[in-house]
């Protein structure tokens, strides 16, 4: 018996690209290397390799899980989970100029001064020069975009709901929690 299949006799990982042991792809299913050539379908589970124990991975799969349903909870509104997250900071905000919104929000300057002009255009959100700043525009919610806003944030309720369903509450709450560190970031 060669070194590598006594090694693999004693649990030790197996050569070859980085991921999880050999025992645990079997346990979650994933398919071991053989020298047949793959199959192109795609019910077929990929090995994730390291990515299955990173949590920065799986913050990322969980982020996109949430916007796919918030967005398809807005969607009948033409919404998206960045409008709400605009309308959302100027109504708690009101007066906030762009730039505050685009450093809370992480988003690009240009892209946030497009996705404002649409909100403006849709009547939802107004934009005054600054009585203490004339280079600066200031933000405020219109009636019109109170109104969304409102109706929209159920929707939001709903989704988060439903991590809390997915997740259980206590893991929700005690998430919420611990990842309230990074808010300041």
């Amino acid at each position: 018996m060669g070194q590598q299949a006594d090694r693999l006799k004693r649990g030790a990982r197996a050569p070859g690209p980085v991921g999880a042991p050999a025992r645990r792809q079997a346990a979650k299913g994933a398919k071991t290397p053989s020298n047949k050539a793959p199959q192109d379908s795609s019910d077929d589970k990929i090995a994730l390799g390291v990515l299955a124990d990173n949590l920065g991975y799986r913050i990322r799969r969980a982020q996109l899980w949430v916007f796919r349903d918030v967005s398809r909870r807005l969607a009948p509104f033409e919404m998206g989970p960045a409008q709400f997250s605009v309308l959302s900071i100027i109504d708690a905000n009101p007066g906030i100029n762009q730039l505050a919104i685009a450093s809370a929000l992480s988003i690009e300057r240009a892209g946030l001064g497009r996705l404002v002009d649409r909100l403006e255009q849709q009547g939802l959100v107004a934009r005054t020069a600054s009585s203490a700043n004339r280079r600066y525009y200031v933000l405020g919610l219109t009636p019109a975009g109170a109104a969304l806003l409102k109706r929209l944030r159920p929707m939001v309720a709903q989704c988060e709901e439903a991590i809390a369903e997915k997740i259980g509450s206590r893991a929700y709450a005690d998430l919420l929690q611990t990842l309230s560190i990074f808010l300041d970031e």
